[in-house]
């Protein structure tokens, strides 16, 4: 996500509580009901024969696999049980009524021989069928939890089929940033448009989900939802018909993603289509009675230009910007999703959320903890493309952001082990971005470019922490790094620049 403190604005950060760009809700009550071992009941390995079937186009479900784990900041949300492979989703937009009725299929992977099957949803939505592998299953939803009744070995495959309806509300962020102060999910406007956000989760607000970034899966979206209004979500537009007045719009995503970084927004758009010097893609859906290309959008090609050259080739078939009625900047994969504020559309902002695509989506946190590993780069590529704007060295832009980090580390602590309550603060963004800019100085340019752009590659749709990545780091630059990078991430106290 994109942080909203600039430097020269601090003060006026601080006196008001402005928080940065990023997403998050409140837990609503830990599971005590989480998946147990079972040693009977089991289905047949007949029971299972739909596990084999691929997803929309032939995709290779295995690609898809992912190392779950529970998290350690947000152990509520999400349940390493389940590894999600495919979600489709087919999703009906009433904004007479402000009424979602979706119907999901989720083919999944257990992870262990369990009694039940422990999802992330919601009460607001209310589920009218709900099969398991095409058979009727009993289930449960408390607060953010859906639980069905049904035993799953491991490594068997599994296809859960649910139709439900109602009129999905945002859950509360884990944070003080006012650009959250509307919940993080599923948001509906003064308008009945919607748009969703749901970093560091709030996917379950509007789909039965896994939501938690270590689990990746592929997407694909049919939105329905009448004229003039249409759906944008992630991936490519693979089809598009308007009949009897309704539109659906078909999107396809060809790499899987965690359901942090998906996004679905239905409203009157009007669409631009741009291409990068290097032929990547664009489109950019925006309000049909305002510019094609409001604020810095028209930037978008050069963003991608201008980080491919210090990033390799952008990582996924296509780039796109949806722009929403909310005041946050978030990376959604190949879909970038952006408020209608000056700064939300500024040429600035476009960079971070595309450098993002590199860092937290290509390879992303595999917990919550690691949220610096995503912003911390992009903000410090942010610094150097402002840097090269303003005429002056990434060194002065960093001893700029340098004279107000010390407040954010102290307001909501190390940037690797920050207040759960304050996520996306301003700590998980510049301390760690002056820290780059610490380890150039030390390995030199020639290696630290290197390593900055072997990182996604060698990382390619999949997920790391801390420890992966300080080894990965350690053995490319022939450094020994850990005391270092604890210093930054875990200490209390800004270490002294050199």
């Amino acid at each position: 996500m994109t942080s909203t403190v600039r430097a020269g604005s601090v003060a006026l950060f601080l006196a008001l509580g402005v928080t940065l760009a990023a997403c998050g809700s409140d837990p609503v009550g830990k599971r005590d009901d989480g998946a147990t071992n079972g040693s009977s009941g089991f289905p047949s390995a007949s029971d299972s024969d739909s596990a084999g079937t691929p997803a929309p186009g032939g995709t290779d479900l295995a690609l898809a696999e992912s190392e779950t784990r529970e998290d350690s900041v947000y152990p509520e949300i999400g349940d390493p049980l389940v590894d999600a492979l495919h979600y489709d989703l087919e999703l009906t937009w009433d904004p007479a009524g402000d009424t979602l009725t979706g119907r999901q299929v989720l083919t999944f992977r257990a992870t262990a021989d369990a009694d039940e099957i422990p999802l992330d949803f919601n009460e607001d939505l209310a589920i009218s069928s709900l099969t398991v592998d095409k058979t009727d299953a009993d289930h449960d939803v408390e607060g953010t939890h859906l639980t069905i009744d049904r035993p799953v070995r491991k490594d068997k495959r599994y296809t859960i089929e649910l139709a439900y309806a109602g009129t999905p509300k945002p859950a509360e962020a884990p944070s003080q940033r006012s650009d959250f102060s509307t919940g993080v999910g599923w948001n509906i406007t003064g308008e009945h448009e919607t748009w969703t956000i749901q970093e560091p989760y709030g996917a379950f607000t509007w789909y039965a989900a896994n939501d938690q970034p270590a689990d990746k899966a592929f997407y694909d979206f049919q939105l329905t939802a009448p004229d003039p209004m249409q759906g944008v979500a992630n991936g490519v537009l693979t089809g598009s018909e308007t009949t009897d007045g309704t539109t659906t719009n078909n999107w396809h995503l060809a790499e899987p993603a965690s359901s942090y970084l998906v996004t679905v927004a239905f409203g009157d758009f009007q669409r631009a289509d741009l291409e990068s010097k290097s032929g990547v893609p664009i489109q950019v859906w925006t309000d049909p009675d305002g510019e094609e290309l409001p604020g810095g959008l028209g930037y978008a090609p050069d963003a991608i230009d201008w980080l491919e050259k210090y990033l390799g080739p952008y990582p996924f078939d296509s780039f796109g910007i949806v722009v929403v009625d909310n005041e946050s900047g978030m990376e959604t994969q190949t879909m970038v999703t952006l408020g209608s504020t000056t700064y939300s559309l500024s040429p600035a902002v476009v960079v971070h959320e595309a450098a993002h695509h590199w860092y937290g989506d290509t390879v992303s946190p595999a917990d919550w903890s690691e949220v610096w590993m995503n912003e911390g780069m992009a903000m410090y590529l942010q610094g150097m493309w402002e840097a090269e704007q303003e005429g002056i060295t990434v060194a002065q832009k960093m001893d700029e952001w340098a004279t107000f980090e010390v407040d954010l580390r102290r307001g909501a602590g190390p940037p690797a082990a920050y207040d759960a309550d304050k996520f996306g603060d301003g700590n998980i963004y510049y301390g760690p971005a002056l820290m780059w800019q610490e380890l150039r100085e030390k390995i030199g340019d020639e290696l630290f470019f290197e390593v900055l752009r072997e990182w996604p590659e060698s990382q390619e749709n999949g997920n790391a922490d801390r420890t992966e990545y300080w080894a990965w780091l350690e053995k490319k630059t022939g450094e020994e790094l850990t005391a270092f990078f604890e210093d930054w991430l875990l200490g209390e106290r800004t270490p002294d620049r050199g």
